[in-house]
């Protein structure tokens, strides 16, 4: 159920369904997604849908990942990217090999334990991690040309929106666990900024506090 094929399978769904950036189809192509979960879920790795990773986490929907990259990348290359919501690492796996450094921040320290021995285990050498409340980013690595969230907040914090460089894109999912939208938003100028919907999603919350 992890061979080659069964990721290909996954790989021309994605691109189905309206995926067209090659350079995400083929990192996800060649990412291990079965390491990122349980053993006993491992035999669905490669479906494409949300898998429990403890803690009330998920591991995200390859087609939500793939999309989040995709419009994060839509105009080139990105330099520094910081992530929101680390959890098992899968997110972090795709983005790390398409932009120069990444930085990532988890709330719950066991979660970010294990996603570092993933991201070790794939000698991927441009990630930092840091356990801390998502929701304030990283502002000491700041300014971010792209900033992912995995969580939703209720309203986009001003903190990570403050930590965009001037043409830095924000991807974010937004709204209780009833209603969210994904959205991006583009810091136009320094107290300037864009916001469209891309379309409904559903996260975990984000939540404040750490986890240890």
């Amino acid at each position: 159920m992890t061979s080659q094929r069964t990721r290909d399978r996954l790989i021309n769904r994605l691109r189905d369904q309206g995926i067209k950036d090659e350079r995400v189809l083929e990192v996800m192509r060649n990412t291990p997604r079965h390491i990122f979960i349980d053993e006993a879920l491992s035999h669905r790795a490669y479906e494409d849908t949300a898998l429990p990773i403890g803690y009330n986490q998920t591991i995200s929907q390859p087609f939500i990942v793939a999309r989040m990259t995709e419009m994060l990348l839509a105009e080139g290359e990105l330099q520094r990217v910081l992530e929101v919501g680390t959890g098992s690492g899968y997110q972090t796996s795709i983005l790390a090999p398409l932009v120069g450094e990444l930085f990532s921040v988890e709330r719950i320290k066991p979660l970010q334990d294990k996603a570092r021995q993933r991201l070790k285990t794939l000698e991927l050498k441009n990630v930092q991690l840091k356990h801390t409340d998502g929701g304030m980013g990283w502002a000491g690595k700041a300014p971010y040309d792209g900033i992912l969230a995995a969580c939703a907040p209720e309203e986009v914090p001003e903190e990570l929106k403050q930590q965009l460089a001037v043409g830095g894109r924000l991807i974010i999912p937004v709204g209780g666990s009833e209603n969210q939208e994904l959205k991006l938003v583009i810091r136009l100028s320094e107290d300037e900024f864009s916001t469209e919907v891309l379309e409904g999603v559903k996260f975990v919350p984000l939540l404040s506090g750490t986890v240890r």
